[in-house]
């Protein structure tokens, strides 16, 4: 096993070298505000049985989660994700990954709506099939909690004797993000959490020591790890704009002496807008009230004069500025409302440019209780407002992308989305619980820049597949709101606001009056309209063989036709005498 910590601290807040220090084989951290990751690198022989079956099963397997809480993104930890756990995986030939599903359950939440990844993940929407850099499958639910997992680690993966594994695993309660990466070619498990600033209260098993809002924590070599490096680092001003700059010490602890000062930088295609355009830039998501069955997700930005592409981007780069919505199989985008071939009136009241891809489940008339499908992802690229809305030049010549409008006061996109049909309630509603979806402006690179994988690299997020090789993505922040923990999800916030909007949807109510009756009435207008049409059948088809009887030749009636026969016979009958 290898372990990677990194502490990045805000770059205003200048760090104290006796804040760190090396004590024989442990580095000592005092106190110190930052944001922290940590990356551990394990190796199959290392893992219970039960997480082996299903890797090996697996060609790649990637989980991500993320907080439902608002939190600071700082370079290079500025990639997002909607709330909730991501699972995207590609099982190996001639394996269905049957495994998967139940690991999930066990590992995570027992409530998960998964039964196998052949029926209940999603094909994501591929660029390329030949070149895919996405996976096969694609899985998504809200997760408020990681308790289950915590739990797993401490039963199943801590030894009773390590002290600080037991300890260091419910600091994933308050984790904000936490990566699972696997693969086939290279047969390791890679761990990643991500915390954007230390907890409230820190308690450390090593020293004893407890710490109030700042890292104050022992990292030192066990007889598990091979290596285990410390990164103390804060950002500088890059040379490069498709680059991030770190500064700061780094350590090997049980090889190196002292903290070694370090420069370096990286090519990254995630990164955070300046901070006056981060501020100004900042969004709302709600839903217009009443939501009906046919509800409208809202995006508002502060200023529309704000909203231009990043300021740090390249200098011949072109920008869109892009949403990722990540829905439920409750609720699903119509795709051919949104298409290309979509009215383009209609696409400009909702500020909305085109739909640029949809996966999942997009079946219009299947109600909620029959899909088995988790949901769908779709990638839409927002309208913007020209640059000076007030110029006639820039009004009679507008970009497809951009819309006219003369308010500099907002800036509102809505996206209209559509709900399934839900089974019945005993109270008459039904509640749905919408991830937020995010923001980012994708700009071209320059002509010959690569993005070979960096330190802190973060890939197979869902979207960025869709996107070419060479493309960056500036991140927008979410507005800090309310915090709707206790009464919008019964649970306790973290005072930053929540990234899930709560809808409540009409339903029958089987404890109204007559409910009852609603199914044997409907059953019973059924089986009536049945009956009718079949009695109209059967006495249209009774009348026309009636008025019409049977038909002989030229449509003659067969009466006729014999009585003429008759006649016939007997004036022959008649000759014949004649002739005697």
């Amino acid at each position: 096993m290898r372990r990677r910590s990194t502490f990045l601290h805000d770059p205003k807040l200048e760090v104290d070298p006796r804040q760190l220090y090396l004590s024989g084989d442990r580095f000592v951290i005092e106190n110190l505000r930052a944001a922290r990751e940590e990356r551990l690198t394990v190796g199959l022989d290392e893992l219970p049985e039960e997480l082996c079956q299903v890797l090996r099963q697996s060609h790649e397997l990637h989980i991500r989660w993320a907080s439902e809480d608002i939190y600071d993104a700082i370079p290079p930890f500025v990639s997002k994700i909607s709330p909730g756990l991501h699972v995207f995986y590609t099982p190996l030939q001639r394996q269905s990954g049957d495994l998967l599903c139940p690991l999930l359950h066990k590992v995570f939440s027992s409530t998960l709506k998964c039964r196998s990844p052949l029926s209940t993940f999603t094909t994501p929407h591929l660029r390329s099939g030949r070149f895919a850099s996405t996976s096969s499958l694609q899985y998504h639910s809200l997760l408020p909690s990681l308790n289950s997992l915590t739990q797993y680690i401490q039963r199943y993966l801590c030894k009773h004797s390590d002290q600080q594994c037991l300890h260091s695993a419910p600091l994933l309660n308050v984790a904000d993000t936490v990566d699972i990466d696997y693969d086939s070619i290279s047969h390791i498990l890679i761990f990643t959490a991500h915390w954007s600033r230390p907890p409230a209260v820190l308690y450390d098993p090593l020293t004893g020591r407890t710490a109030e809002n700042g890292w104050s924590l022992s990292v030192d070599t066990s007889a598990n790890a091979e290596k285990v490096e410390v990164g103390v680092l804060g950002n500088e001003p890059p040379t490069d704009p498709s680059e991030i700059s770190l500064s700061g010490f780094l350590t090997v602890v049980g090889e190196d002496d002292h903290p070694k000062p370090t420069l370096f930088s990286f090519p990254s295609r995630h990164h955070a807008l300046p901070p006056s355009q981060s501020q100004d830039q900042r969004y709302k998501v709600s839903f217009l009230q009443p939501t009906g069955l046919h509800p409208k997700m809202q995006i508002s930005f502060p200023t529309a004069s704000a909203l231009k592409p990043p300021a740090n981007k390249p200098a011949d780069s072109a920008c869109a500025l892009h949403t990722y919505l990540t829905l439920p199989s409750a609720l699903f985008a119509d795709k051919y409302q949104l298409s290309a071939t979509a009215d383009t009136a209609f696409m400009q009241s909702h500020h909305l440019t085109a739909l640029r891809a949809i996966s999942g489940e997009t079946d219009l008339e299947a109600p909620d209780y029959v899909v088995e499908k988790w949901g769908s992802n779709l990638l839409v690229e927002l309208a913007v407002p020209p640059p000076s809305s007030s110029s006639r030049k820039l009004a009679r010549s507008t970009p497809p992308n951009q819309v006219p409008d003369s308010s500099s006061r907002g800036w509102n996109v809505t996206i209209p989305l559509h709900l399934r049909y839900f089974p019945p309630s005993p109270t008459g509603y039904s509640t749905i619980d919408i991830p937020n979806p995010i923001l980012f402006w994708a700009c071209t690179a320059e002509e010959g820049t690569k993005f070979p994988v960096n330190p802190f690299d973060r890939v197979n997020l869902g979207y960025e597949g869709l996107f070419g090789g060479r493309t960056m993505f500036y991140h927008l922040d979410p507005a800090p709101g309310p915090d709707l923990g206790a009464a919008g999800r019964g649970e306790e916030g973290s005072g930053r606001g929540k990234l899930v909007q709560r809808i409540r949807v009409p339903v029958l109510n089987m404890e109204a009056w007559g409910a009852e009756w609603v199914e044997w009435g409907t059953v019973a207008v059924v089986m009536l309209g049945f009956l009718w049409v079949v009695c109209k059948l059967w006495a249209s088809g009774l009348s026309v063989r009636g008025e019409a009887g049977p038909k002989g030749v030229g449509g003659r009636p067969v009466e006729a036709d014999a009585r003429e026969e008759e006649e016939e016979e007997e004036e022959h009958e008649r000759e014949k005498k004649k002739k005697k």
